[in-house]
């Protein structure tokens, strides 16, 4: 629950969230709870005071994924790819600005291969690109990225399920107790409706938060285009988080 300015409690939306138990995402059948739900200790001190990152270090290219994983100097240093800008603001219930908090990014290359060990699939590693990144959101709780739009790629939920192009997207907020994970899909992909993960949230506008929408007018003219997607941390509107259902 979200405590508001008039000290009421905002409910979480649970038919927001997905069912835990999904068998057309197969994944599920063996994590979804098979006994009630616990109700844990509150937190401690340490989970609810930090980190601070007033003075966390950020390196020069670290939101700016085309340059922080370069081989070279070089144009041919630069990953293969469409380039993109992904922007946007943090905000809670009442659009008030999430500042200085982390944000962080990780995803796919554009053939669709993450830097993982364990990513069996067939497309190439792209030598300059690593497909991680942070920064921290301004006073108005903007943040921006610049990196290479992901592919989809295949994965075996069934002979031919598709995961649609998608970021990784993780909020720290103002405690390690309040980090939340998403992932954010584009605008237009024809593989969203048909992902077995999407399918499980029942509320299309639930959807409709996990999208970044086109964005021309923050688009490099000649160099790259450019996509919003807000992130709203709780109340009535907030976007879906896969960690809070």
């Amino acid at each position: 629950m979200a405590q508001n300015k008039h000290n009421r409690f905002v409910m979480r939306d649970r038919e927001w969230h997905p069912r835990p138990y999904a068998p057309a995402y197969k994944t599920s059948v063996a994590r979804a709870p098979q006994q009630p739900l616990v109700s844990l200790q509150s937190p401690t001190a340490s989970e609810l005071t930090g980190p601070d990152f007033d003075r966390f270090a950020l390196g020069r290219f670290d939101n700016d994924l085309l340059l922080n994983f370069r081989s070279g100097t070089a144009q041919d240093g630069l990953p293969i790819g469409e380039r993109i800008i992904v922007h946007g603001r943090v905000v809670d219930q009442y659009n008030k600005p999430v500042a200085g908090t982390l944000v962080e990014i990780w995803q796919a290359n554009a053939g669709g291969k993450y830097r993982h060990i364990k990513d069996g699939y067939l497309a190439p590693l792209d030598p300059n690109f690593g497909g991680v990144g942070r920064t921290i959101t301004d006073d108005d709780g903007w943040y921006r990225f610049r990196t290479v739009k992901p592919g989809p790629y295949p994965w075996p939920n069934d002979v031919n399920s598709w995961r649609p192009a998608h970021i990784h997207v993780s909020v720290m907020g103002p405690s390690i107790s309040t980090r939340l994970i998403t992932q954010l899909y584009f605008e237009g992909d024809p593989l969203i409706p048909l992902c077995p993960i999407v399918n499980t949230l029942d509320d299309p506008e639930a959807v409709a938060t996990l999208v970044a929408r086109l964005d021309k007018a923050a688009a490099r003219p000649m160099d790259c285009l450019a996509y919003r997607f807000d992130i709203v941390t709780r109340g009535a509107l907030q976007t879906y988080f896969e960690n809070a259902s």
